[in-house]
């Protein structure tokens, strides 16, 4: 995912303060593109600063739209955020939902995420300008973000899926994991590790805390190696009991 692709549209604000929030809880994800819906002039500058931090050249490089619309119009998706569900706001998806959409489209293009007014959220008018929609769930008691929350929720979700990255290596799949424990558990019964019981849940511990580990075939084989050589020089100095040999 491209985080220079990725646009934060605050459509209506009223407080500065929450603009400074947004500004950094932005940075702090590594988002650097805000726009608004509305006039500079209509905000205190000195307040927003106050808020940003150490983010306030997101404020000053800040771009101003009259319209959602106009605010998305180089965008490939425009995604409203919302937490009231209608007929014709489709399906909603949770942020880390989202973030997993984005990461698929991002590389290509531009990727809008809009935020309403703090008091009154988006309209249905500028849901209409939206192309999706996402949700942030929250107790039914007391539903309403704080504008900055939802940002920071979002972003970091964002932020999250773009530091997703291949390992360089393949983990093997359960059935080859569970060849492998079953190797381990011979070998410690070489070596008398089990008596009349235990080597059902010896063999779970070992494939759960293994399939945690997303070991590599190398690693597996490793592993395997590894226990067939402690088998082997037991036996070889005479540890293995007689029984077991």
């Amino acid at each position: 995912m491209d985080l220079n692709n990725i646009v934060i549209v605050l459509a209506r604000p009223d407080e500065s303060r929450n603009v400074g929030a947004v500004c950094r809880a932005m940075a702090n994800c590594g988002l650097s593109r805000l726009r608004i819906v509305g006039k500079r002039e209509s905000f205190d500058a000195e307040r927003v600063r106050i808020l940003a931090i150490h983010a306030g050249q997101l404020w000053e490089r800040a771009e101003f739209f009259d319209s959602i619309t106009e605010a998305t119009a180089d965008c490939v998706v425009a995604a409203g955020t919302t937490r009231r569900r209608g007929k014709k706001r489709g399906k909603l998806l949770l942020p880390e939902e989202f973030a997993r959409f984005a990461s698929g489209v991002s590389d290509g293009g531009t990727v809008a995420v809009v935020f309403g007014n703090e008091r009154t959220g988006l309209t249905e008018e500028e849901i209409d300008e939206c192309t999706m929609g996402v949700t942030i769930p929250s107790d039914e008691g007391f539903p309403s973000l704080n504008l900055s929350h939802a940002v920071q929720i979002v972003s970091y979700q964002i932020f999250r899926e773009s530091s997703q990255h291949s390992s360089g290596s393949v983990p093997v799949t359960l059935g080859r994991l569970s060849s492998a424990v079953g190797k381990i558990a011979d070998d410690l019964a070489r070596v008398g590790f089990f008596k009349l019981a235990g080597r059902g849940d010896m063999e779970k511990f070992w494939r759960d805390i293994l399939s945690r580990a997303a070991l590599s075939e190398g690693e597996t084989a490793f592993i395997e190696r590894t226990f067939d050589k402690i088998a082997g020089l037991a036996s070889k100095n005479g540890a293995v009991p007689a029984e077991n040999q």
